[in-house]
């Protein structure tokens, strides 16, 4: 691990614009494709989260009061920041999830910085709007775009530093303060986000980083300072995070789980949907919130298909993360290990086994929390695993003869995060697009999401949206205003 002591923030926390050791209790951090903790981080303790509240209410005044066009500029730098880093900070976010260093320096670092620089546009152009009245004597009204205050963000510890930016970008354009609480497994790229919010230009206080576990989170969401809050994560924290904002009627934009569907239909491109049904499975080695893990293969095509998907799963490089060869890293956590093993030893009483990886043996990375891809056939669509979210690189095939029989079946699950269709009829690909229940959809792709585009789940995968334009709602209010251009009659 010395090799990467350079990488390593030395602090646990960024309050008032200034990096803290911390008081509160120190956790491992630990690296998932060894076991070994190799960084110990403090949690933040009950005042630190109030120290952090008042730096961010100072802020508030500063940043809100600046013009958007030096909000623009100062994001503009963090993102460019960001690329000059994209190598190091790559690394360490490897070193974080145990996500293959082949994703994390073509995926984790430039998203971010897509997503900010993307939303210093928006800040720059941001305006109300002038509306007319029909029948007034010259009245008319405008709008304005007000910040909320500090907004929140929890993020998840699949893309640690995309969420991160996700969530403080579009807030941070609206002209909010900022306070960011990382996943407790993957708690260092936020540190470097910071560091180059700092470097940028921003002011203190209005972007912030406490680390801790659900005890943070929960005070943090409840504090009646707090004026709206994102998370991203599994379903039950986000009906919680939902309770805990209700009593302060905050606003709230989560982005939950999924089991979702890839429909394939016979006049597909096969050689293209067996990369996209892979991508929508294996790819973080499973760990993707939208991941197609329900994939439904025409009858016509199936034998083809399968065929395929097995070859070149076989062909999949699971090794050390840090060696950009290797296209599947392990899992994040022991914890998570156990759970998506759960699955993978309930699997074989559940349907056919096409495929298992096992649990392969890495030299030099024994104890790590390693599993292989497997494929599965359900004896039915009812079976835990095609129903449960797994997070884990555990496909499940299944194959319909229509349309409106592969559509039914699509829609019957509580979540609706994504849905893909690969087919070579646009119109049909169209169609689909209005028969899904699902927020984030693809036609003959999958798991791509650009920031120009909103993100989000319909049911119970989650509420509003992120990224686009459309994320500067949830991070702004309305104000309207109306103008009397000549005295009023008044009925009293």
């Amino acid at each position: 691990m010395a090799d990467f002591n350079h990488l390593l923030p030395q602090t646990s926390h960024f309050i008032d614009g200034q990096f803290i050791n911390g008081a509160g209790e120190k956790m491992p951090d630990i690296y998932p494709a060894n076991g070994e903790a190799f960084v110990d981080i403090a949690w933040a303790t009950s005042s630190e989260i109030e120290q952090t509240i008042a730096a961010a209410k100072r802020g508030f005044e500063i940043w809100r009061k600046t013009p958007p066009a030096q909000r623009a500029r100062v994001l503009y730098r963090a993102a460019q920041i960001l690329r000059s880093k994209n190598d190091e900070i790559a690394r360490l976010e490897t070193l974080d999830t145990g996500k293959a260093l082949q994703e994390t320096l073509v995926v984790d670092v430039t998203s971010a910085a897509d997503s900010i620089e993307y939303f210093a546009a928006q800040a720059a152009t941001l305006t109300g709007e002038y509306v007319g009245f029909s029948g007034a004597e010259g009245d008319w009204g405008y709008t304005v775009r007000e910040p909320l205050g500090i907004c929140l963000g929890i993020a998840a510890w699949n893309y640690p530093l995309q969420m991160a930016a996700w969530k403080s970008a579009p807030a941070l354009a609206c002209g909010n303060a900022f306070i960011l609480k990382p996943a407790e497994l993957t708690p260092l790229s936020a540190l470097k986000l910071a560091e180059a919010y700092k470097e940028a230009g921003l002011p203190d206080g209005v972007f912030n980083v406490l680390q801790g576990g659900r005890e943070v989170g929960a005070a943090l969401v409840s504090h009646s300072d707090i004026a709206k809050v994102s998370l991203t994560g599994e379903t039950t924290t986000g009906s919680k995070v939902l309770k805990g904002a209700a009593d302060g009627i905050k606003k709230v934009t989560l982005e939950l789980g999924g089991k979702s569907p890839l429909v394939i239909f016979d006049d597909a491109d096969i050689d293209s949907a067996v990369g996209g049904a892979m991508l929508a499975n294996f790819y973080s080695t499973g760990q993707v919130c939208s991941n197609g893990t329900r994939v439904f293969v025409h009858e016509n095509i199936r034998d083809q298909f399968v065929e395929k998907l097995i070859r070149r799963t076989e062909a999949l490089v699971i090794g050390d993360p840090m060696d950009e060869k290797t296209q599947m890293g392990p899992l994040v956590s022991a914890e998570h290990f156990k759970k998506v093993e759960g699955f993978y030893k309930s699997a074989p009483s559940q349907g056919e086994c096409l495929y298992d990886g096992g649990i392969p043996k890495i030299q030099g990375f024994e104890n790590g929390n390693w599993i292989g891809p497997a494929i599965y056939k359900p004896k039915d669509d009812h079976q835990s695993i095609a129903r449960d979210e797994v997070f884990g690189p555990l496909l499940s095939l299944f194959t319909f003869k229509d349309e409106d029989e592969v559509t039914a079946r699509a829609n019957d699950t509580v979540f609706g995060l994504a849905a893909g269709v690969y087919t070579a009829d646009l119109s049909r690909g169209h169609r689909m697009m209005t028969r899904l229940q699902a927020g984030s959809c693809w036609i003959n792709t999958f798991n791509v999401t650009p920031v120009e585009m909103p993100f989000g789940g319909h049911k119970k995968s989650g509420l509003g949206m992120e990224n686009g334009k459309w994320a500067l709602d949830a991070y702004s209010q309305i104000k309207s205003v109306h103008v009397a251009m000549s005295p009023m009659e008044y009925p009293y």
